[in-house]
């Protein structure tokens, strides 16, 4: 093996992911993520995208799984094929950290060689706390920025550890690299492509589908139980951005979370509803992030009023915030672990414009998905596959 010729090999890599990458990556975690592996910890991982009818969103994550693998190649001047080992997305929230490690302390991750750490937005300005610290030699700490690149090996040459988060929500991507062919990710994600039923048309291709209730369910005690104290993520993030979830009549007397999730809903604020039926919660939280991100977009964009804005009656309200307590068991803890998000009077107007824009972004995804993977299944890889308009 080549290693840099120093004792602590590892490489800081400044303004490696653009801002445009940042925030998408950071659009398709917001709108995805499930409880993670730690306490105060959400992840969204490739496998998870493909399982939730959202395999479409793996597509940006391509070129930059490529980019750093080569990044990773040259600096360590690996002479030997090297895999992706795993990609996901995490996000640490307050009182999340982690002690000294190595990415390869456990029987089931000695295949790690080589470790990636993407940050997808600043410390200070998002989050507070979260600092990289590595045990030994130069580079001990780093100071998490957008766009910023730490790839170091996996072993015990590089034993690191992540202060703990005292507000804000600390995001990431997080890549390891094994010469194992064995556990090389492309492979299984390849499979599991194979397995979903994937055409070049029609929004039911590219609309969500919400997983098990229990992995939305975020509390204290880690319990997965809808009877513990806790809330269901993708309903406090839509309650922090200022959203309330509105379910036709025949819903309102349902105290099941797991078929809640799956029914068709309006959103509303205040006493306006937006009179737009989204298929189920992951819609629309998917459209709303999608909204926060395109939001400077829009608003240089000249629409008329929306005609889909009508009066929320007492009745819905009533009933909107009985849901609410049932989703939302422990309202101060959601608005906690959220404190970053900032609610804001939606331009419904826009969001309409955003509806239209989500529905062409992810169409657009699923046919690039839909031309990439004959290529990917003939080489066993995922790679970018460039193609001539013409």
């Amino acid at each position: 093996m080549a290693y840099p010729e120093e004792e602590h090999p590892r490489l800081l890599l400044h303004n490696f992911l653009s801002v445009q990458e940042c925030k998408e990556l950071e659009y398709i975690h917001k709108s995805n993520c499930t409880v993670g592996y730690r306490p105060n910890v959400f992840s969204t991982t490739l496998s998870h995208l493909i399982a939730t009818n959202c395999a479409h969103l793996i597509m940006p994550f391509v070129p930059i799984r490529e980019r750093l693998k080569e990044k990773v190649e040259e600096f360590f001047g690996c002479e030997y094929e090297l895999f992706v080992e795993f990609t996901g997305l995490i996000s640490w929230s307050r009182g999340s950290s982690i002690g000294w490690h190595s990415d390869d302390n456990r029987p089931y991750l000695k295949q790690r060689d080589f470790a990636a750490v993407c940050y997808l937005n600043n410390y200070g300005d998002d989050f507070k706390g979260g600092l990289f610290h590595f045990q030994d030699g130069d580079l001990t700490t780093i100071v998490p920025a957008s766009g910023d690149v730490v790839i170091y090996t996996a072993d015990s040459r590089n034993t690191h550890s992540v202060d703990e988060i005292t507000d804000g929500e600390r995001l990431t991507m997080a890549l390891w690299f094994s010469r194992d062919a064995a556990h090389d990710e492309d492979a299984k994600l390849i499979s599991l492509l194979s397995q979903t039923p994937l055409r070049d048309n029609g929004p039911e291709l590219w609309l969500p589908l919400p997983a098990s209730s229990n992995m939305y369910w975020f509390s204290p005690e880690q319990a997965s139980s809808h009877d513990q104290l806790g809330f269901d993520i993708c309903c406090a993030r839509l309650h922090v951005l200022g959203y309330d979830v509105v379910y036709s009549e025949d819903k309102i007397s349902c105290s099941n979370i797991s078929e809640l999730q799956m029914e068709k809903l309006r959103l509303a604020r205040g006493d306006e509803l937006f009179d737009y039926e989204f298929v189920n919660i992951l819609h629309a939280l998917q459209v709303v992030q999608f909204y926060c991100w395109k939001a400077s977009d829009l608003k240089s964009t000249k629409v008329e009023d929306s005609n889909k804005v009508v009066l929320l009656l007492q009745s819905q309200r009533e009933k909107s915030l009985c849901l609410k307590s049932l989703f939302l068991k422990d309202l101060h803890l959601a608005e906690s672990v959220f404190s970053a998000e900032s609610a804001k009077h939606p331009n419904w107007a826009h969001l309409t414009v955003a509806v239209a824009m989500w529905e062409h972004y992810a169409h657009r995804l699923h046919q690039e998905l839909v031309m990439c993977l004959p290529h990917w299944k003939t080489h066993q890889s995922i790679f970018h596959v460039s193609f001539d308009d013409n």
